[in-house]
């Protein structure tokens, strides 16, 4: 199981991928927050999807206890005697679900895993490298605790593992002149600049490109309004489920994204994307696989890995429009829109898509 947040859920498709691979009578079920109850079941090894509200539910305890609920939840949850009981999360509310679940449970050692405290959840553990990616982590846990061999040039190799028919899309992707700016996230130090954002839709515009801004709350809508704003080319979407933004994301020809959940859903998709980190480190959680390029900021300071930008330096500017920029967070600085635009049309073009040109 694999519970939240949206990254680390499509993380551990690549290690449903394997384990399928390795033994074929292999079958999963896969307890994840009810937000993104309709990714597990995008792969068909997974049999049965069983949601859960933790995130919802600690907001009021007591009700959830009353109107039953939470014992809803774990009646669904012990329905099964499983084989194995996987926690690949790590996380002390990950865990207690594997004890909840009837089956032998398993998760990371506590010098390897993200909260210590899950392991008095676990029957066995598993201790893997620290130092690597989260996706090869929770590969080599799968591996192991499932007995197969995960050689070493088999990590290069990324399956996720998606039937894309179940998303409603055809595997044959077909070059649709799209880019999608995935510009919302969560932290302030997250955020590339605005004034980047509408450069970079100008400059993909007077490529041939058309652009499209998704957007998931009442501020990322006036986001995407303020970067689409002037531009015929450029447009909003309506608000999308999280089906409907895989089928956005698959049809497009390209991406770019900040540090976002969605980013690492372009990235099991394989949709060519460029990701672009300042404040956070993609060396150990950022988007992972084929088509995909992680831009990090070479600023001093960078990553420094805090929700809000506490750089107190120089201002650092950049050229936009025959205008000097104070880029905020500086970070991003670094991440120029010509040289974004750069990178990703490189990539669309080692897919095989047609590169527009005005």
């Amino acid at each position: 199981m694999k519970v939240s947040s949206l990254g680390d859920v499509i993380h551990t498709l690549p290690a449903v991928t394997d384990a399928k691979r390795a033994n074929r009578r292999l079958q999963f079920d896969w307890v994840v927050e009810e937000n993104f109850v309709e990714i597990p079941g995008w792969h068909p090894a997974v049999d049965r999807v069983i949601p859960v509200a933790f995130r919802r539910w600690r907001k009021s305890i007591l009700k959830t206890l009353r109107n039953g609920e939470y014992a809803d939840f774990k009646t669904d949850l012990k329905r099964e005697h499983y084989d194995l009981v996987i926690d690949a999360q790590g996380l002390i509310k990950s865990g207690f679900i594997s004890r909840l679940s009837k089956g032998l449970t398993v998760g990371l050692s506590d010098s390897t895993v993200k909260e210590p405290m899950a392991t008095l959840f676990y029957n066995k553990v598993y201790s893997v490298p620290r130092d690597e990616h989260a996706v090869q982590r929770v590969r080599e846990l799968f591996s192991r605790a499932l007995n197969y061999p995960l050689q070493e040039d088999q990590l290069g190799e990324i399956d996720y593992g998606i039937d894309l028919t179940r998303i409603g899309v055809s595997p044959e992707h077909t070059p649709s002149g799209v880019l999608l700016f995935l510009h919302g996230t969560t932290w302030q130090s997250k955020h590339w600049p605005v004034p980047f954002w509408r450069e970079l839709a100008r400059l993909a515009s007077a490529r041939g490109y058309r652009v499209q801004l998704p957007w998931g709350s009442e501020s990322e809508r006036e986001r995407a309004q303020a970067i689409a704003q002037g531009f015929s080319a450029v447009s909003v979407l309506e608000r999308q489920t999280l089906k409907g933004m895989a089928q956005h994301i698959a049809r497009a020809d390209g991406v770019v994204a900040v540090d976002t959940g969605l980013g690492h859903l372009a990235a099991a998709l394989a949709t060519p994307a460029v990701s672009l980190y300042g404040a956070t480190n993609p060396g150990l959680s950022g988007t992972f696989g084929q088509h995909q390029v992680q831009l990090a900021s070479t600023l001093a300071c960078a990553p420094c890995m805090s929700k809000t930008c506490q750089y107190q330096g120089d201002a650092h500017t950049v050229a936009i429009g025959g205008e000097s920029l104070v880029v905020n967070p500086p970070c991003f600085s670094t991440h120029p829109p010509a040289q974004v635009l750069m990178a990703l049309e490189e990539l669309i073009a080692r897919r095989g898509a047609r590169v527009a040109v005005s």
